[in-house]
């Protein structure tokens, strides 16, 4: 599974990029994208995607694929 950044709600803060175990949210002219290919929603090493938890916007932001 993976994480999904809603663009629509992103207001580019550039919180979750940093803490993302697998470097898999990437941003170009300020849009940030979750590379699902790579994304592990944080299984197996956090209790929550650590993106969603430090998302200003939370869930209405970045949701479950």
């Amino acid at each position: 599974m993976a994480m999904k950044i809603i663009q629509a709600e992103c207001t580019s803060c550039g919180d979750c990029k940093p803490v993302c175990p697998t470097s898999s949210i990437t941003s170009k002219a300020g849009m940030y994208k979750i590379n699902v290919d790579t994304c592990t929603e944080c299984e197996g090493e956090f209790d929550s995607p650590q993106c969603l938890d430090a998302c200003p916007a939370g869930e209405s932001c970045i949701v479950y694929l």
